[in-house]
């Protein structure tokens, strides 16, 4: 994805949930959506760690975005359904990674996979899925 589709995608963050954790998106591709936020005081929980709440809003959004790339073309939208996570760690600051790719795309409903982890040592913070149902209109 050029520069200018990856600032066009960050964009639309502006005002919404991605934006206001600080997601940005480094690769686009409608096989794997890549992007980071960047570890600050307001996305902790009261015990100083990363909430994990941040973690859920970085890789279901980065699931979200690979979901809008690979709508049927007569499809209109698309709703997280179900989601699961496991944590394996945490942050106290630095950057997170996330990158997320489907495991099924099909006309009515997605699957996605997605990992959250640590920029500075790889260390994984948490493994995701969610189901998308792909929106028609009536």
């Amino acid at each position: 994805m050029t520069t200018p589709e990856l600032d066009a995608i960050n964009a639309v963050s502006a005002g919404t949930l991605p934006g206001l954790v600080g997601l940005v998106i480094t690769n686009g591709s409608p096989s794997l959506v890549e992007g980071h936020i960047d570890v600050r005081g307001d996305l902790l929980a009261p015990n100083g760690f990363l909430h994990a709440a941040t973690l859920i809003a970085l890789l279901d959004s980065l699931c979200g975005y690979g979901a809008m790339a690979n709508l049927p073309g007569d499809a209109v939208s698309f709703t997280t359904v179900e989601l699961k996570s496991n944590f394996m760690g945490t942050a106290r600051d630095g950057r997170v990674l996330g990158e997320a790719s489907p495991v099924h795309l099909g006309r009515t409903t997605q699957v996605w996979d997605a990992k959250a982890f640590r920029a500075e040592d790889g260390k994984t913070l948490a493994l995701f899925r969610c189901t998308q149902m792909v929106l028609y209109a009536r």
